[in-house]
């Protein structure tokens, strides 16, 4: 399940997590991001529990955005113990996803 971040679920969601997760940046007005939707869906049913999958929606969510330097969209964290620990910028492709979650794993 993706579940929507927000500034006030941010800490508790992402930054206590025991498991590695996926924090899409994406925006409804931008086509590279809606591209990549479908994929950041997929993975979190094919990564089930071994990872989070989370979106934030950079025009609700500014100051998270800005929190994370994110200046293109999408942008594609994996935050691991808190920490940042791949950022991927653009649309991939799923496989280029599982390649990168994997290597976090």
């Amino acid at each position: 399940m993706v579940k929507d971040l927000t500034k006030a679920n941010f800490e508790q969601e992402v930054m206590t997590s025991t498991v590695p997760v996926v924090v899409d940046f994406w925006a409804s007005w931008c086509g590279p991001c809606r591209m990549v939707s479908p994929i950041i869906d997929s993975l979190a049913e094919e990564y089930g529990d071994k990872i989070k999958v989370c979106k934030v929606n950079v025009d609700a969510e500014g100051a998270l955005a800005s929190e994370f330097a994110v200046v293109s969209i999408p942008t594609v964290l994996v935050i691991k113990d808190g920490k940042i620990v791949e950022r991927s910028v653009g649309a991939k492709s799923f496989d280029d996803f599982c390649d990168i979650i994997d290597s976090h794993l």
